[in-house]
């Protein structure tokens, strides 16, 4: 009798084991995802020829044009990831006392083109481009990004 008891609370065991397993064996396929629309984006970046902290005026002009660019690409951030916008006001007997505000943006920009870069009187003007076709491009070929098609369970 012992021996029967034995072996039900095994066979049991192993049913209640099998029988609550979550452990299904499944096939996953996968599919790419590509967007439906890809927007264009432009931005325009300035900086003066004069103020530039230099005595010659070729100098000068070579760092306008690193900064109209550091400009745009600013613009091009602000405009994909957005700003961050702090604020601060006091008051002193109900009167607007002082008031700052400070912005900040942060983000990598890849794929941006220069479409021109020009003066413009004392200063400096870079344009440029930026395609989500071509982030898009970008990012599926560093990343493979997917999605599940069919999941087959057996």
């Amino acid at each position: 009798m012992k021996i029967l008891l034995k072996h039900c609370t095994i066979l049991f065991s192993l049913m209640l084991l099998t029988a609550c397993s979550t452990f299904y064996d499944k096939h996953v396929e996968w599919q790419t995802v590509k967007p439906k629309k890809f927007p264009v984006l432009t931005a325009i970046g300035q900086a003066p020829v004069s103020l530039q902290k230099s005595k010659h005026k070729t100098q000068r002009m070579l760092m306008a044009m690193s900064a109209s660019k550091i400009a745009a690409y600013a613009e091009l951030a602000e405009q994909v990831y957005g700003q961050t916008i702090d604020g601060k006001t006091t008051m002193s007997n109900l009167i607007v006392d002082n008031q700052k505000l400070r912005t900040s943006v942060q983000g990598i920009i890849r794929g941006a083109k220069v479409v021109k870069s020009y003066p413009v009187g004392d200063t400096y003007t870079t344009e440029l481009s930026l395609d989500f076709r071509d982030v898009y491009d970008i990012y599926s070929a560093s990343s493979n990004r997917k999605e599940i098609k069919e999941i087959t369970y057996y």
